[in-house]
């Protein structure tokens, strides 16, 4: 198929471009580069061994939009595209309603007009609230704690009502958990712009000498060492339940939810212990107060998304952290500018 990748420049958007191509599929990457870098494409060329198309657009721009859908010629679309850091969403919620809800939006319009009829959302585990037991599954009620976990929720009600009003649209909506990892060959991974959001690359940073040391947000969680738990899965993995959703789509009418990530928790401490076996040194950390909205555990019941579209989660902790250091050891800075 020839496939609209919406923020394909992005960490987990690169990853999937290149199985995407892998397997057969023509992918197109459509980016706006407004939180990715234009380095990123020679290198997903040189993995793949052929040139990719790009296309610079910026999806809430409906005219734009229209006109790369009528000429693109696409047979079905992924949607990366958005904000996605949780604080700046606290701070900014306009820019991230109108940013995320209104690049949905536009695509959807689009796809109507041009006869495009496949659409796999990249969905996420806040969907899940903050209330929500362990392990989540995939019919749990849905709500959030912050405005981008918002425009998640809002952002499958509207392609679920897409699908009721056009009966030949098949999404798949795939909620995943916490990416992690990078390209087995160190090449390409997660470029974070400013401080991150997420634990792995702040470990990574710390490792590597960016940052001066690791906080570690609470000690007193009731879990076996006192840190929570989070269900990590390696990008590599992430991307291919892509590729295993968007196959699956030839056979499923309507939306299809599957839960993206591994089952199993791992805990932060335990995750700086791996990290540490990676990159051959101790890492320095420090024990600082909870952050509001954090809770003790977070992991996915996987168990549809095996039965379902034959996939499953099967690298490691210690192969995540080491492909992690493999990137960040070998592109201390990120990519160049």
């Amino acid at each position: 198929m020839r496939i609209l990748v919406s923020g394909g420049a992005g960490y987990i958007g690169s990853h999937t471009t290149l199985q995407l191509i892998a397997s057969g599929h023509d992918a197109v990457i459509v980016d706006d580069f407004s939180r990715s870098k234009r380095s990123v494409v020679p290198r997903l060329e040189a993995l793949a061994g052929r040139s990719i198309e790009v296309r610079e657009v910026d999806l809430t721009h409906v005219p734009a939009t229209e006109a790369l859908v009528a000429d693109g010629g696409f047979e079905a679309v992924i949607h990366f595209a958005g904000l996605k850091a949780v604080g700046e969403s606290v701070e900014k919620p306009i820019e991230y309603y109108s940013n995320n809800l209104g690049s949905t939006l536009s695509l959807l319009a689009a796809m109507r007009r041009h006869g495009v009829p496949k659409f796999v959302f990249s969905s996420s585990a806040t969907v899940y609230g903050e209330n929500a037991s362990v392990p989540m599954k995939e019919e749990f009620p849905t709500s959030a704690t912050n405005p981008y976990g918002w425009t998640k929720v809002m952002q499958e009600q509207i392609l679920r009502d897409a699908a009721v009003a056009d009966p030949s649209l098949r999404v798949a909506l795939l909620r995943y958990f916490n990416p992690v990892g990078a390209h087995a060959s160190g090449t390409i991974g997660e470029d974070p712009s400013g401080i991150p959001n997420n634990l792995m690359p702040l470990i990574a940073q710390v490792a590597v000498g960016r940052r001066q040391k690791l906080l570690i947000y609470g000690d007193d969680y009731p879990t076996p060492d006192g840190t929570g738990r989070r269900d990590y899965l390696h990008v590599e993995d992430l991307a291919a339940g892509h590729v295993a959703a968007l196959d699956r789509l030839g056979t499923a009418p309507g939306v299809s939810t599957w839960n993206l990530g591994t089952g199993t928790p791992t805990s932060v401490k335990e995750m700086v212990d791996a990290f540490a076996r990676a990159c051959g040194h101790e890492l320095p950390v420090e024990i600082a107060p909870r952050r509001p909205g954090d809770v003790a555990e977070s992991y996915a019941d996987p168990s549809r998304a095996e039965a379902e579209l034959g996939w499953r989660a099967g690298r490691t902790i210690d192969q995540m952290c080491v492909d992690t250091w493999r990137w960040q050891s070998n592109n201390p800075d990120g990519y160049p500018a």
